[in-house]
């Protein structure tokens, strides 16, 4: 099976620690996975807003360069586009369901690829991270894998708004379980806590902040109050609200914070033995704090 992946926008900028850990886990995995050529952004946020299907024609092209780069201008094997972006995740996926959905947008789209010469997208299966790691990888693959458990970790798995809703392909609407149970692969402890899918308020940070700081204090606290002294995420803005704002919420509310916020590609890393460096870890405004224990397999079951 072959992976290509799309970094999108912030993999390239704010996330980059996302994308550097994601690759590098993929190689610890002995898993191929190439980069789309020539990818544009997803048509996400404001794009939908003004014109949808000018927005659908962006995420399609994405599609159309998957499907090119894997089979050319034929036919063949379905190509899996990784989208790590939750935004990302969820533009390509709505434009791939509205194409196989409806037919005066698959007609509109279809007509905008053909102008600019490309394929259109019949095979193109848009995946998130955790659904290959779960899923097509495997758990057990996971945990034979890691080289240095994440026991001393207690994990407050948050998912964001986007990669489960509207649509659960890989996991369950309300209460999604793939991360947790990745990281308990890895040896670490996940918390039980209620707002793993409560928004963080996206852009509300930069344009509405008295809202934006009190949704992200709001899921810092609740996190502490669970026992969690980390949080994994799988989503750059929800990572850049959660980590970057704290010394602000911890004015505004008065009350000290100091929570690591990380990727969960990057305890995977953790996990696999690979170094603070390849996996972006020095990026981290408040760093992740581990004692270095001497490489040793994980014992851990896995469910």
């Amino acid at each position: 099976m072959k992976y290509l992946h799309y970094p999108g926008c912030s993999l390239q900028s704010t996330g980059r620690g996302y994308k550097e850990s994601l690759t590098a886990v993929f190689d610890a995995l002995d898993v191929p996975i190439e980069e789309l050529r020539d990818w544009n952004c997803c048509g996400a946020t404001v794009y939908m807003s003004i014109d949808e299907h000018r927005a659908f024609a962006l995420a399609a092209r994405n599609l159309a360069l998957a499907e090119q780069q894997v089979n050319g201008n034929g036919g063949g094997e379905a190509t899996h586009l990784v989208a790590p972006c939750s935004a990302c995740y969820l533009a390509l996926t709505k434009a791939r369901r509205y194409v196989d959905e409806y037919s005066d947008v698959k007609h509109k789209i279809a007509s905008a690829l053909d102008s600019a010469d490309l394929p259109f997208p019949g095979q193109v299966e848009v995946r998130h991270p955790l659904d290959i790691f779960c899923h097509d990888i495997g758990l057990p693959a996971i945990t034979a894998r890691v080289r240095r458990p994440l026991t001393e970790l207690r994990v407050a798995c948050y998912y964001g708004c986007q990669i489960i809703r509207p649509y659960a392909d890989f996991d369950d609407q309300y209460n999604p379980t793939s991360m947790d149970r990745l990281l308990q692969a890895l040896g670490a402890e996940t918390v039980d806590w209620p707002l793993k899918t409560r928004c963080c308020g996206g852009s509300l940070t930069g344009t509405v902040e008295e809202v934006g700081l009190r949704l992200n204090y709001i899921l810092l606290k609740e996190a502490i109050r669970n026992g969690a002294n980390a949080i994994a995420t799988a989503c750059p803005l929800c990572q850049f609200n959660l980590e970057c704002f704290q010394d602000r919420i911890s004015r505004r509310f008065e009350e000290q914070l100091n929570l690591p916020v990380v990727y969960f590609t990057q305890l995977m890393g953790v996990g696999f033995g690979l170094s603070e460096r390849e996996l972006g870890l020095k990026r981290l405004f408040v760093p992740l704090k581990l004692d270095r224990p001497e490489t040793r397999e994980v014992a851990h079951a896995v469910t």
